[in-house]
């Protein structure tokens, strides 16, 4: 039998690849970099990020918060902070397993407002719109608009991009302020996955729910045009049935 000594390298490489593959395929740690989504998430806050649903084709979807690749020049150049072999070291091994994100990643974290199909604007003065409801934004930032400082709209979001704002908006350079490429939209392949819990610290333990306004009746863009369509199926027999009796006498007048 082989001695503890022995195996102890085995086990520790069978847990650094589960957690690889964890990493890889499940779920990944993800550090808050900014103010933009306060008070919902703070700065240095760790969150959970569920990375297996859209394996099996699950999209985002409106109230989610995700993290995404940066869709290119969100985040601008950021200068490199040099912190020493040593913790440069541990950070890339800590990286590699998903217990810290990578210094070399590109990732943001905002909510998605819109999908692909969905049309969305927001005037000064006023709320969210999408597909020509309001949104009653409880999670923004005290003291904050929903858009005043930045109106935008209204935007159609082509399928497969979402349309995503921080949740403190005067602090977040988020899909109103890239709208010369894609007009702000961010394609569903840069999705990383969506932000489920917040891990750390411990005493901010929290999920990370679908706010209640985004499941309204009629928010959407399919549910918006049903109405159309149903008084379209509904005056169809009517229109058929009055071309009948016209075309009926017609041929009794003849």
């Amino acid at each position: 039998m082989r001695s503890f000594w022995k195996e102890l390298p085995i086990l520790v490489g069978i847990a650094l690849l589960l957690a690889l593959l964890i990493k890889t395929f499940l779920v990944q740690a993800f550090s808050i970099p900014s103010d933009s989504m306060q008070n919902t998430l703070q700065r240095g806050d760790r969150v959970l990020v569920d990375k297996l649903t859209p394996w099996f084709g699950s999209e985002p979807q409106r109230g989610e918060v995700v993290v995404f690749h940066d869709p290119g020049g969100w985040l601008g150049e950021t200068e490199k902070q040099d912190s020493g072999p040593v913790a440069e070291g541990i950070q890339k091994a800590l990286s590699f397993i998903g217990l810290m994100p990578s210094a070399e990643e590109k990732d943001l974290i905002k909510r998605v407002i819109a999908v692909g199909g969905d049309t969305v604007s927001c005037k000064r003065g006023g709320k969210v719109m999408v597909n020509g409801k309001a949104l009653d934004e409880p999670y923004i930032f005290p003291g904050n608009t929903p858009c005043d400082e930045k109106p935008f709209g209204p935007v159609k979001v082509p399928e497969g991009r979402i349309w995503v704002m921080g949740d403190h908006r005067q602090d977040s350079l988020d899909s109103r302020y890239h709208q010369n490429l894609h007009n702000g939209t961010v394609s569903v392949d840069d999705v990383v996955g969506r932000a489920i819990v917040v891990a750390w610290p411990v005493d901010r333990w929290s999920s990370l729910s679908v706010p209640g306004t985004f499941d309204q009746p009629g928010l959407s863009a399919a549910a918006s045009l049903a109405p159309t369509a149903g008084g379209l199926a509904g005056a169809l027999p009517i229109v058929l049935w009055r071309r009948r009796r016209l075309i009926a006498r017609a041929g009794r007048d003849g």
